[in-house]
């Protein structure tokens, strides 16, 4: 379906207006939107988050498709609610106390959001209360954690901790990542995935909804 593949490209390239009016096309066409949905939008993003991996595309370029993106699922969500078509799983995603940074928090929620899955997003300054409680409130698999200073980095383990305290620790999956953040520190706290970059921690999001991880 060659409308499909103009949604993907036009995705690809940010243009947010041929974005729209290709999605309003498709519908006039009698695409279901769950179709647009995976073999249009999602597909364009898939593309443009393989490319973020291996720096063919950069910050910018993702930013726009980002939003290309949210052009199209405007339009397709009421629909997609009316159809009953589920969202693929819920992430709750923030920044740790004491920490203000958000551009590789944004980068996820975005790439976790373009693999049909629903983001809460808490912003910065978040505290493990905050965090346990938005993943109960919106019964999440996920909770996603980003730092960019070395001292707030311990607030993940907190997270951790939290989780324990509020028994949710087996009903959900702590993911971290962030500029100081290593394998081995993911290990040390006791979190379950430590990722490089935006588009593999919405791969494992993904991968950790579908029951592959």
């Amino acid at each position: 379906m060659s409308i499909l593949d103009d949604i993907s490209t036009a995705l690809q390239s940010g243009r947010s207006p041929k974005v729209k009016e290709a999605v309003n096309k498709a519908l006039e066409e009698g695409i279901k939107p769950q179709d647009i949905l995976e073999q249009g939008l999602i597909a364009g993003m898939n593309i443009i988050g393989e490319k973020f991996k291996n720096n063919e595309v950069f910050v910018p370029e993702v930013l726009v498709a980002a939003r290309a993106m949210n052009a199209g699922t405007s339009i397709l969500r009421p629909l997609l609610v009316a159809e009953g078509v589920q969202s693929k799983g819920t992430a709750v995603i923030g920044t740790v106390k004491g920490d203000l940074h958000d551009i590789g928090k944004n980068l996820v929620k975005m790439m976790i959001e373009g693999k049909g899955m629903t983001c809460v997003d808490l912003g910065v300054d978040v505290s493990p209360e905050q965090y346990v409680q938005a993943a109960i409130e919106n019964n999440a698999q996920i909770i996603c954690c980003s730092a960019l200073l070395t001292t707030t980095m311990v607030e993940m383990k907190n997270v951790v901790e939290e989780c324990k305290k509020q028994g949710i620790r087996d009903k959900v999956k702590i993911m971290v990542g962030g500029a100081p953040i290593t394998q081995a520190f993911c290990d040390e706290i006791g979190a379950d995935y430590y990722t490089s970059d935006a588009a593999s921690a919405a791969d494992v999001a993904l991968a950790i909804c579908e029951g592959r991880m």
